[in-house]
Order: C-alpha cells, then sequence, then structure tokens
C-alpha cells in the first residue's frame, strides 16, 4: 500500500468516527431533552472511547502525512490540499470537505449539548436552593410544651 493510499484510508477512517460521534452527539441531546441521565452517562462512556480512537487516528495521519513529505521532498505545512495538487488525486479534496463538514456539525451540536447541559445545571441548583430553604437547619427552631386537659 502506497502512502497515498495509506493517507485516504486514515481519512475515511476518521470520516467514520466523526460520523459515529455526531450520531451519540444527536442521541445525547435527546436524552437532555427527554432528562435521561442514565442514557446520558452511557452515551458520555461511548463518546470518550470515540475521541480516544479519533485521537489514535489523528496520530496516524500526522505519521502518515509526513512520511509523505519526506518520500515527496516537500518542506514547510502540509495539508490536504498540497497533497491533492502533488498526486492529482481529487479524492483528498473531497475527503477535506467531508472532514470540514462533520467538523463543523460536530462542534455546532456540542455546543447546544452544553447549553442544554449549563441549564439543567441551573435548574438543579434552583431547586436544591428551593428546597434547602425547608431543611431541618433551616426551619423554626421552637420549642414548647403540649399541654392537654384531662377531663
Amino acid at each position: 500500500m502506497t502512502s497515498e493510499e495509506a493517507i485516504i484510508n486514515i481519512l475515511q477512517e476518521q470520516i467514520k468516527s466523526y460520523k459515529a460521534l455526531l450520531d451519540l452527539l444527536k442521541e445525547e441531546k435527546e436524552c437532555l431533552v427527554n432528562i435521561n441521565p442514565d442514557k446520558v452517562s452511557d452515551l458520555s462512556k461511548e463518546k470518550d472511547t470515540i475521541v480516544m480512537r479519533l485521537r489514535l487516528l489523528e496520530e496516524e495521519r500526522v505519521r502518515l502525512v509526513n512520511e509523505f513529505a519526506r518520500n515527496n521532498d516537500i518542506a514547510g505545512d502540509i495539508n490536504l490540499k498540497v497533497i491533492a495538487e502533488v498526486t492529482g488525486n481529487t479524492i483528498f479534496m473531497d475527503l477535506r470537505s467531508k472532514l470540514v463538514s462533520l467538523l463543523q456539525n460536530v462542534e455546532e451540536m456540542n455546543k447546544f449539548n452544553s447549553i442544554l447541559i449549563d441549564r439543567s445545571i441551573n435548574y438543579i441548583k434552583t431547586t436544591t436552593s428551593f428546597f434547602g430553604r425547608f431543611s431541618e437547619e433551616n426551619a423554626a427552631k421552637t420549642t414548647g410544651v403540649l399541654l392537654s386537659k384531662e377531663t
């Protein structure tokens, strides 16, 4: 397998993983709206796994791109546009376009979910404060004697 093919394969794997992350973020949004904390917790663990996979894929992509640059005597910054120009393969620009689109969608969905989580936290704080007013420590402390009349 050439370094060009290896880069294409790793980019396709990144696209699959980002799609999976986006799907999880959409599912997380639904769980946040429907107030399903157990499912949110499970999804968080799945997201951690996908993010770890994406980190490993990114490290491999960087390694492959650097190897490609060395093999083709390319100095300076190298990106998918440069690789497309050197190889004449337009698939790199298509993959770049898909990655950019997915990353924008992930960012938007992540921001939206973050807003939902912040609102939930504020709701919990408000509710906790409200119920805290009725705790034993804050309740009026009265002492008295209960008298009964026997007839």
